[in-house]
């Protein structure tokens, strides 16, 4: 019995963290909704991305099967799967707050 109580106690002391870190994810993903930063879609092809686009920083050859490719640009990342963007993704400002 006297186990019990520990591993519940331990195990409520972990709720908090998990929480936080739910709130901070979400809070994340509404950023990145919000943003007005235009980036490809979903569905869209490699050279719809490149014409609208342009070339992008770096081209990474595909991996697995499917086969998915990433673009890097200078603001987000593209992720295709053979030739069509299945999530693009904002760069995270890692920039100090004293830099202009």
């Amino acid at each position: 019995m006297k186990h019990t109580w520990i591993l519940l106690f331990a195990c409520t002391l972990s709720l908090p963290a998990t929480a936080l870190s739910q709130v901070l994810l979400i809070d994340a993903v509404k950023e990145e909704q919000q943003s007005n930063i235009p980036r490809p879609q979903p569905g869209d092809t490699m050279s719809a991305v490149e014409k609208r686009f342009g070339s992008p920083m770096t081209k990474h050859a595909p991996v697995g099967d499917p086969p998915i490719t990433r673009w890097d640009y200078a603001k987000f990342t593209v992720y295709f799967e053979y030739d069509r963007v299945i999530t693009s993704v904002l760069k995270r400002n890692t920039s100090s707050a004293g830099d202009p």
